[in-house]
């Protein structure tokens, strides 16, 4: 049964907005009339594709960390003993967003139509992904449905937490380097050519630095707007065929191979894939299955190409340490801790410590990186600046001399 968004007036001529749930338009006009209310607008609260059957939403409802809140609050009221109904009743009567308690409205709906909630969940694949939606079927399944989704809230925050650090680390060198470029770019085309420019008519040579400098100059004006248009169809065109999955596919492999880029998207990479796959074979997902969606949360798609074989040999009867062993793309560390699971029985638990492990080992990279980055930056913005103004320096000393 959908949900319709209602727009209205009540016997005072006030504004009223609400949810009501019915088969069509016509319904939903009724309960609003039956609540005392002039209906004026009643539109669905989102829109079937006829391609797809699935529900489109004009915009997605839940950022990353509101999903995550969201989950972690729907696993509280479901674990605490109250039905699932009753649970998205009162989320979507908290909700502060629009969109957000119009998406929990219509997932109510669903629920209250007979529909599994993995199911409702799949009307909309934009705010659920495969792996949020398999992992709360197996909860379904198991009837563990509350301590499933809290720890799918705590696999959103962990995995949040390690984006979110790695950004961090990473974000003060991006702003040095945006920084030096643009006062480098004003010192360059502005205020070299405006001193130098009192002694180019000199009879004496100038320095070869400040020579120099004013060819660079006149370059960075002359032709600066050309490299600026080439740069910009250069990342167009890369954003063009990097939609292209055989190309997108070697541009990643070429990426790993990357001294430090690699390393930091491999152990990234490795650490969601085992963090899924954990998440998923804990909550009782079929091991293909769950491997299947752990691939598919791989942004590096030499990667997932990878993983999808090894599901291949694992399909074929391998096991699933040899398969991850066999693609040398992923680090040693998951392949040793995949064949402690499958020996012990704890597979869940030894990919959950791969995960942690190596998550771990990027953040400490990457802060490592950052450390590195932060002053070598500075040194060489300090170094580029003088050599700036040497070159304008150099003609002043070198007409005092000549005064002298």
């Amino acid at each position: 049964m959908p949900a319709f968004k209602y727009d209205a007036l009540d016997a005072a001529g006030k504004s009223k907005t609400g949810l009501v749930d019915a088969d069509h338009a016509k319904a939903a006009r009724a309960q609003v009339r039956a609540l005392g209310l002039v209906p004026l607008e009643v539109t669905p609260v989102a829109q079937a594709d006829a391609s797809s059957g699935q529900m489109q939403f004009k915009r997605r409802a839940f950022s990353a960390s509101g999903l995550t809140v969201w989950t972690r609050q729907l696993a509280g009221l479901v674990g605490s003993g109250l039905p699932l109904e009753r649970a998205l009743t009162a989320l979507a009567d908290e909700a502060e967003e629009p969109r957000q308690r119009e998406l929990v409205a219509h997932l109510k709906s669903e629920v209250n139509a007979g529909s599994p909630f993995a199911r409702a969940l799949a009307t909309a694949p934009k705010e659920f992904d495969d792996v949020y939606r398999a992992v709360v079927a197996a909860g379904e399944q198991s009837g563990a449905l509350g301590a499933v989704l809290e720890r799918l809230a705590d696999d959103l925050e962990e995995r949040q937490a390690l984006k979110a650090k790695l950004m961090g680390a990473m974000l003060y060198p991006a702003i040095v380097s945006l920084i030096a470029i643009v006062i480098v770019t004003f010192l360059v085309t502005y205020v070299v050519p405006q001193v130098a420019s009192v002694f180019s008519n000199g009879k004496r040579a100038l320095p070869g630095l400040t020579v120099a400098m004013l060819a660079l100059s006149a370059f960075v004006r002359s032709y600066g707007w050309l490299v600026l248009v080439m740069l910009t169809l250069g990342s167009v065109g890369l954003s063009v065929a990097l939609k292209r999955e055989a190309f997108r596919q070697r541009f990643d492999a070429g990426m790993l191979t990357l001294p430090l880029i690699g390393r930091l998207a491999r152990g990234y990479n490795a650490a969601r894939f085992a963090g899924t796959l954990a998440m998923l074979a804990s909550a009782g997902v079929p091991i293909l299955k769950a491997l299947q969606a752990a691939a598919e949360t791989l942004s590096n798609r030499a990667m997932r190409a990878d993983a999808m074989d090894a599901l291949v040999q694992v399909r074929e009867g391998a096991p699933l340490a040899s398969a991850l062993a066999a693609k040398k793309r992923f680090p040693g560390l998951l392949a040793m801790f995949a064949r402690l699971g499958e020996q012990t029985g704890q597979l869940p638990v030894m990919l959950d410590r791969a995960a942690r492990q190596l998550g771990g080992e990027v953040q400490r990279r990457a802060l490592a990186v950052a450390t590195i980055l932060e002053p070598l930056l500075i040194v060489v913005m300090g170094v580029v600046v003088m050599l700036i103004v040497l070159a304008v320096l150099l003609p002043i000393i070198q007409l005092n001399t000549w005064v002298k």
